[in-house]
């Protein structure tokens, strides 16, 4: 038992000082993962990316647009995110990674509905309770604008600039 915490304490004092320089970032203990971390239940975001900070709705959406779909009799959980050049990501629930890139034509209809003022005026609702129980839920932000809905027939329509950009989302990344 001795032995065994003596070999145990001289594991953690037998580093090498030449890597503790300021020039060198500090080891790591073990391998690092590049699997990406469990998908959020609230707003989307991409592992290992900074919080949006970019422009708003109607600086002219030149910033990061997410997408966060869940819900659904299967459980869904998809996050889509769409940086300022075109390029996507698109994680599902569990895990898998699809990456592409929009057309031009997307990309400009994407940066167009990005900086309808309606995104705004949309993100400012109140959300009411959903009539539905296996309705797809979307939340959607578009640099610091965050808006979404619930797409269930019995609910009122949902914000129509929203769903534009929702619904272009998911056709242009498949």
């Amino acid at each position: 038992m001795i032995a065994l915490l003596a070999a145990a304490l001289a594991g953690c004092t037998a580093a090498d000082p030449a890597d503790s320089s300021p020039d060198r970032p500090p080891a790591t203990a073990g391998p690092t993962s590049t699997a990406p971390t469990p998908l959020p239940t609230t707003v989307p975001t991409t592992p290992g990316a900074p919080a949006p900070t970019g422009p708003t709705a109607t600086d002219g959406a030149t910033g990061r647009v997410m997408l966060f779909r869940s819900g659904g009799f299967a459980g869904r959980g998809d996050a889509v995110t769409v940086e300022p050049d075109g390029r996507w990501t698109m994680v599902d629930r569990a895990g898998s990674r699809r990456t592409g890139r929009l057309d031009p034509a997307d990309l400009g209809r994407l940066r167009g509905l990005a900086a309808d003022p309606r995104l705004t005026a949309e993100a400012r609702r109140p959300t009411a309770s959903t009539g539905c129980a296996d309705a797809f839920s979307y939340r959607l932000t578009v640099g610091t604008v965050e808006t979404g809905y619930v797409d269930c027939p019995a609910d009122p329509a949902p914000p129509p600039a929203t769903r534009a950009l929702v619904e272009l989302l998911l056709r242009a990344t498949g």
